[in-house]
């Protein structure tokens, strides 16, 4: 690497690093350590959630899987923004009013059972391991292609970092390295996807009119059908990502991070601008990767395809554009990294030590240490099980996790907000058989089992699709649903307390 290029990498390092100290000036409370003390603003939030949820998958992940599959690629990039609308109108405001600082305590609201809130616990610990497997993948292979390191080596520095941010700034520092990424990945992105346009004369139409002979696929790059052959594997893949994002506790968590509904409200507004923005311009990214570098050098870079956009810099601006955009692809990472080991830790030190082992009461001084061990047990768990996954496509190890999530959690939150009858019984039904199913149905599945031994397993996969969403979403409203009806009769009296909340945000 250049030397410019190498001073990128520090820059960001060192700014990140000198954010994390001041935050950890103030970050002295379980409050504080969880949510920043609720103190974000509207648009602080919105720009912070953006920065979570363009994750290495957005920015890797989806623009090599454009380039390297056309249309089916860009499924991705469609399924990541329309879940901002279940977000908006049905999660947001409801969650915030009920919530303090995890998904569990939302739930607990109206059951206040230890079960409830283990189970709600064990959801988002698994969630959060497997998109973490998804960031550091990314962050290694990334790495790996500009330092020269082994991968081992840049899964294991990645890791090091984002348990730094967590252990001594919590949420603000957090909130604050995705605000700065955002901004970053943006400039970085609108740059690339100027360049790919002038190359192509800013005339879109002849951009497409090109790329239906740019590629090996022909005009076949621009249809659906050239990786998702089947039909029901692609509704399938879709379910998750439109409603997984409802259910993932990480973009959940940062709802807490404000001091009212209405301002939570207006997060997810800004969020799904700057997202909408973004993932329409992948459209610039994976064209691009795919007339001006080529499939067989992406594929020679990372089998996955997730240099496609750091090749494609280089390509367009030379080294010093993919130096600044690796740099980015580099925080993005990072920034998405230290919100999940935060979520994976509040659901351990708050749920299960705070509430659970310690039966709610757990000092601040408790609260903080087994948050902060818990941040390192989810980081080191997460780079053993990365060193296995080297060869899969980020974009897709996410819509696993948007999978459990739709599974598992989302219809447990929609339930216990607007169902009157939803009752104890129901709620355990829902988020185990959603979580059991999906896990079962994907450790089944063609993503684990090959017959040319390039998986896990080899042998034929029992489960013929590779996202199983269409199956585990419905198990886990079918058993809640089930639950309830052979469960105790439900509290109408705690369910209206819990609707005037949810609405007006009573306390």
């Amino acid at each position: 690497m250049s030397f410019v290029g190498l001073s990128f990498f520090v820059g960001i390092v060192a700014l990140t690093l000198f954010v994390t100290y001041i935050a950890s000036k103030r970050t002295n409370s379980a409050s504080e350590f969880y949510t920043a003390g609720g103190g974000l603003s509207g648009w602080q939030n919105g720009i912070a959630i953006a920065g979570d949820y363009l994750s290495a998958a957005s920015f890797l992940g989806i623009a090599g899987a454009i380039a390297l599959f056309g249309f089916d690629g860009f499924f991705y990039s469609i399924g990541y923004l329309v879940a901002y609308l279940v977000v908006l109108y049905i999660v947001a405001e409801p969650l915030r009013n009920l919530g303090r600082y995890t998904l569990a305590d939302m739930i607990t609201a109206r059951f206040n059972q230890k079960k409830i809130r283990a189970a709600a616990a064990v959801s988002t610990l698994t969630i959060v391991l497997f998109y973490m497997i998804a960031q550091l993948v990314g962050a290694g292979a990334l790495i790996q292609l500009l330092l020269g390191i082994d991968y081992w080596i840049a899964v294991l520095l990645v890791g090091i970092m984002m348990t730094i941010y967590v252990l001594w700034g919590g949420m603000a520092a957090t909130s604050w390295v995705q605000i700065i990424k955002a901004v970053l990945l943006m400039v970085g992105t609108v740059i690339i996807s100027f360049l790919v346009l002038w190359k192509f004369n800013f005339n879109l139409f002849g951009m497409f009119t090109e790329m239906k002979s740019a590629t090996a696929h022909g005009e076949a790059y621009l249809h659906p059908g050239v990786k998702y052959t089947n039909g029901l594997d692609t509704i399938s893949m879709m379910i998750a990502l439109v409603l997984g994002t409802a259910g993932l506790p990480h973009i959940l968590m940062r709802f807490f991070t404000v001091k009212d509904a209405k301002t939570a409200r207006s997060s997810v507004v800004f969020a799904t601008w700057i997202v909408g923005a973004f993932y329409i311009l992948t459209i610039f990214l994976g064209f691009g990767a795919a007339a001006f570098v080529g499939s067989e050098k992406i594929i020679a870079a990372n089998p996955a395809g997730n240099m496609a956009a750091p090749l494609l810099a280089q390509a367009l601006g030379g080294d010093l554009l993919m130096s600044f955009v690796s740099a980015v692809a580099f925080a993005t990472i990072l920034a998405v990294v230290a919100g999940l080991v935060l979520s994976g830790a509040s659901a351990f030190a708050h749920d299960l030590y705070g509430q659970i082992i310690k039966k709610g009461k757990a000092t601040e001084k408790e609260q903080m240490n087994a948050a902060r061990l818990a941040s390192v047990g989810v980081s080191a768990f997460s780079i053993l099980l990365a060193l296995g996954a080297q060869t899969m496509n980020v974009a897709f190890l996410v819509s696993l996790a948007f999978c459990i999530a739709a599974s598992a959690n989302l219809p447990v939150i929609i339930y216990t907000i607007y169902w009157k009858n939803f009752n104890t019984t129901g709620a355990l039904s829902a988020i185990i058989t959603g979580l059991v199913t999906a896990l079962v149905l994907v450790l089944l599945s063609p993503n684990v089992w090959a017959t040319d031994g390039s998986h896990f397993f080899t042998g034929e996969a029992i489960f013929p699709l590779t996202n199983p969403a269409i199956i585990s979403v419905p198990a886990g409203f079918i058993a809640g649903w089930i639950g309830t009806l052979v469960g105790a009769r439900a509290d109408l009296k705690k369910y209206a307390e819990v609707d005037v909340k949810a609405n007006i945000g009573l306390k």
